[in-house]
């Protein structure tokens, strides 16, 4: 058996020697997003896995993976908006994500992110880089007399809901699924209740249809003027210049994001000395009330080992003839 994985980093590697070490199958990597040009470097493989952020969305992708006769497509990631659900079913391709690969990972990065912003270190260490030691405007409110307001409380958005649960704060959250588990946790209300009453508000939904731009200028008028909001789930969930214009109207206090709009190309990615040309980024970038990480969440080295060892768990699987917990196509 030999599998294929596009986009590898170096971090990568070892999880993927180990694994495949342990199940004695070989895996062979490459450095290259999986498109129309480079599909046929899997020819002769009988497994492929991926992770990047372009679309995986020309049909002569999926077409010459099964005239190669690929069974399967493992995403090493949670999202799968990147791939044509239709054309991998139309060429018999089981696709696969990681639903879970470190629901910590991502809640420790939003608690972060909320801490910084709460006691208003950008702030202060723009007023620091001027010579201004002052105290004015920075007084801090503490996260147990807080309401944080979750939106798509799953796998993350729970684990981010335990975090702050822990430090006291009142947990509010609006999921189509309410799940018992979580009733000492927070309570279920509606997206309008969370975005009213929420003094953090963190998202934490996949990317699909309905919930493109679900938060819009709409929502960040209904927000408290003295609001956080954190976006660590997909960029396009978000209407960046409505964000933009809220951040500078005052019709919320503070944001940090994770993940923008138009972020290929830029995450991940050294642009020293090269120009932006995300001209909304550059915006959010140049606030002291706005903390920007480049889609870093997942970042984890123990993330990175689940990534890898459970996509390729599901493509040792589906080759095996059997049924991966984690298929996300209609094949």
């Amino acid at each position: 058996m030999k599998i294929l994985m596009y986009t590898s980093r170096p971090d990568e590697q070892k999880p993927i020697d180990d694994w495949a070490k342990q199940h004695n199958v070989q895996v062979d990597t490459n450095t290259v997003p999986l498109t129309a040009d480079t599909v046929k470097l899997a020819k002769g493989y009988d497994g492929v896995s991926i992770l990047q952020h372009g679309a995986v969305s020309d049909p002569v992708i999926y077409q010459q993976l099964h005239a190669f006769g690929i069974k399967q497509l493992a995403l090493r990631s949670t999202g799968y908006e990147i791939i044509d659900l239709k054309q991998a079913a139309a060429n018999k391709l089981v696709v696969t994500n990681v639903p879970a690969y470190s629901p910590r990972s991502v809640s420790e990065l939003v608690l972060a992110h909320v801490m910084w912003l709460l006691r208003h270190l950008g702030e202060v260490k723009a007023r620091e880089d001027q010579g201004d030691f002052s105290w004015g405007g920075v007084e801090a409110k503490e996260i147990h007399t807080l309401t944080v307001g979750i939106i798509g409380a799953g796998k993350i958005g729970s684990a981010v809901a335990r975090i702050f649960n822990a430090l006291g704060a009142t947990v509010i959250a609006a999921d189509p699924i309410h799940r018992p588990e979580l009733n000492d946790t927070l309570t279920y209300v509606d997206h309008e209740t969370v975005y009213k009453t929420a003094d953090i508000l963190t998202m934490h939904t996949p990317l699909t249809d309905e919930t493109h731009h679900i938060i819009n200028a709409k929502v960040f008028q209904e927000m408290k003027p003295s609001a956080i909001f954190i976006n660590a789930s997909r960029g396009p969930v978000v209407d960046t210049p409505a964000l933009v214009a809220a951040l500078e109207n005052k019709e919320i206090a503070a944001a940090a994001i994770d993940t923008i709009e138009g972020e290929n190309g830029i995450v991940g990615q050294d642009l020293t000395g090269k120009p932006l040309t995300n001209e909304n980024l550059k915006k959010l970038l140049a606030m002291p009330n706005v903390n920007v990480s480049p889609h870093i969440g997942f970042y984890t080295e123990v993330a990175v080992e689940n990534m890898v060892q459970f996509a390729l768990d599901d493509v040792l699987a589906v080759l095996s003839g059997q049924k991966s917990s984690h298929q996300v196509s209609q094949s």
